[in-house]
């Protein structure tokens, strides 16, 4: 049987914000959110009205709202803010992490009446009205969290409006039959259709490019290109479906694969792709998704966590220096590899590999290091938007790694055509 919260949680929200549609200067309209072990949170809408059906997480971060509801690591999940006032500074166009909001759905205790800071271009909720997101407020986001924690994420909805008066178990039914995580392939969905560059030169570098990359989009936050190309390197976006051919196409220094939404277990076109590179030696960086790839090429597994590492105050060993790094993530799965010492990779052709990173939180493998090809990953965000700057170095450890092949090749050449002469 369904089993109904009540929530005194917070007043209904009303927007004064002059961007924000007639719908949202009316009293809300009442708002269910439905887990499918028949858990039922009421409260009133926030954002757009409708239906709503994914997977419920929850962010953990205090601030950064607008990069994780545009971060397309979240398509098709329903999340739960733990931080209880959302909305305050609004939302604007530089903050968006890519060209949408990519959240299936959206549930905040206390939401912004009205929001209150010089970068505010409007509301959050009249955002989400435009962008047809379906939200619900006023409800105890404390409750959801440690019932998520205790059992595990699961299918949601959020049902408002009309939808919210159906009979509960309707609703649970409705939840059960949408699809799960697991077998979820979503990274060509939310991947751009054509490839583009981003050029140093446009974020502050000043002379030519040290290197160019082939960054594969499955998934890429805006500021992930920026972030290399404050430092010199120009990057060349590809889609999730890029071949062996297009990469080469654009001569590139080193490849990357972003972080994305989906089961990697279904990300079969892009592990042969990887392999491919490594064969090529071109050094490789990966994050979030693209270090579950990297587990997947050298022939590890990936299994789905109980609940997920999401927000930015996740807390990772780096083993190689020893320091402790506070970190932005958002990932549901994760690699199964040996956490002690290094291990022959099961692709045996890759030489030996280690576990880099570690979670302090469960010990969830949080990096990759190849020892006998220049290739290493992360599982979390080092672009930091929003979040710490801990893990700024990894750009910078990527240009390191590009540079010492660089050179490692140029001896290997001219030591040949001095054995020729």
């Amino acid at each position: 049987m369904p089993i109904v919260e009540s929530n005194d949680v917070t007043e209904s929200n009303e927007v004064s914000d002059v961007t924000t549609t007639a719908a949202t200067t009316t009293a809300p309209a009442p708002a269910v959110f439905v887990l499918e072990d028949g858990r039922i949170f009421r409260g009133t809408s926030y954002g757009a009205t409708g239906t709503a059906l994914g997977e419920a997480v929850f962010a953990t971060g205090m601030t950064g709202y607008q990069e994780t509801i545009t971060d397309p690591s979240y398509a098709r999940q329903l999340v739960v803010q733990t931080a209880p006032h959302i909305g305050n500074t609004g939302v604007n166009k530089e903050d968006a992490e890519s060209w949408r909001i990519w959240v299936a759905g959206y549930i905040v205790r206390d939401a912004a009446r009205r929001p209150s800071n010089w970068r505010s271009e409007r509301s959050l909720d009249a955002e989400l009205a435009e962008q047809g997101i379906v939200g619900i407020q006023g409800v105890d986001t404390r409750a959801i969290t440690r019932h998520l924690r205790e059992h595990k994420t699961m299918r949601a909805g959020i049902f408002s409006g009309d939808a919210a008066r159906a009979a509960d178990r309707e609703l649970v039914e409705a939840v059960l039959a949408s699809a799960p995580m697991e077998g979820s392939r979503l990274a060509e969905e939310v991947s751009v259709d054509k490839a583009y560059t981003v050029e140093p030169k446009d974020w502050g570098w000043d002379g030519e490019p040290v290197f160019s990359i082939a960054a594969i989009d499955l998934g890429i936050k805006r500021m992930t290109p920026v972030r290399f190309a404050e430092r010199g390197v120009r990057v060349h976006v590809l889609p999730a479906t890029a071949t062996l051919a297009d990469v080469q196409a654009v001569n590139p220094d080193g490849f990357f694969m972003s972080n994305g939404p989906g089961d990697p277990a279904t990300a079969d076109n892009q592990v042969k792709l990887l392999r491919s590179v490594l064969d090529e030696k071109i050094p490789y960086f990966g994050i979030c998704f693209g270090n579950q790839i990297l587990g997947r090429a050298l022939g590890f597994g990936t299994y789905k966590l109980r609940y997920g590492h999401r927000g930015i105050n996740q807390p990772v060993l780096d083993r190689r220096t020893g320091k402790v790094e506070i970190t932005s993530q958002n990932h549901g799965f994760a690699v199964d590899a040996p956490l002690d010492g290094a291990t022959q990779a099961p692709e045996e052709r890759f030489g030996r590999v280690e576990v880099s990173h570690i979670s302090l939180n469960d010990e969830v493998v949080e990096g990759l290091s190849c020892l006998d090809i220049p290739a290493f990953s992360v599982q979390y965000h080092p672009e930091a938007a929003a979040g710490p700057h801990d893990a700024a170095y990894l750009f910078d450890r990527f240009i390191e790694l590009m540079a010492d092949t660089a050179s490692a090749t140029k001896t290997a050449t001219d030591s040949k055509t001095e054995d020729t002469k």
